[in-house]
């Protein structure tokens, strides 16, 4: 069972990725963040690896840090989770984005990766918050600037921009970069007008 590799990154074709080791590419499937992460291709790289095995195939899953292997780990040990839409969550939402949104019932976060519609996200709500530890998450991160503990309101407000640069034609891997670059906490109108001048420089 393969668990990490180091190696010189050989190949590197959108999301998947051979990294070789002693003469040996090992092909991998990894997401948006974790392709770009990984730098030019020629130099050497560390990625922590999930090796999923059936009767009639085995594929690699890559990832730049040891908790998105984890999360993933969890995701497809999941009722109706295979690898293909663990690894559509992980690209749409980081580990702490997607522990915020079990904490906080954001259904609006789930419902962007595709394929997951509303009723599946509330699926997935129940399912995981069971699952995954959410213990780690820090709620203070998501309080409003008068400083009261109010993370549903703060990411209602990351919800209602997600939903803003949908409707205007941008995609889902525009909005989930730009969204992680915007502050925890600030009025909806504040973090959409930042939003779009980071996608209009981007």
């Amino acid at each position: 069972m393969i668990g990490s590799l180091r190696g010189i990154l050989l190949d590197r074709t959108g999301t998947d990725v051979t990294v070789e080791v002693g003469g040996m590419g090992y092909r991998m499937a990894t997401t948006p963040a974790t392709s770009g992460a990984l730098g030019l291709e020629g130099t050497e790289v560390f990625v922590w690896v999930h090796h999923h095995i059936r009767e009639d195939a085995q594929t690699l899953f890559g990832f730049a840090e040891r908790e998105e292997r984890d999360v993933f780990e969890t995701l497809i040990a999941t009722h109706g989770v295979g690898p293909s839409l663990g690894l559509a969550i992980l690209a749409t939402l980081s580990p702490r984005s997607l522990r915020m949104a079990l904490a906080t019932d954001d259904l609006a976060s789930l419902c962007l990766v595709p394929g997951v519609g509303r009723k599946t996200a509330q699926r997935l709500l129940v399912e995981l918050k069971s699952r995954l530890e959410l213990g780690e998450v820090d709620l203070r991160a998501a309080s409003l600037a008068g400083g009261v503990p109010d993370a549903t309101v703060a990411y209602s407000a990351h919800a209602d921009v997600r939903e803003a640069l949908s409707g205007l034609g941008y995609g889902l891997d525009e909005i989930g970069g730009v969204l992680q670059q915007l502050p925890a906490t600030g009025e909806t109108s504040d973090l959409l007008r930042q939003a779009l001048q980071k996608l209009a420089v981007a």
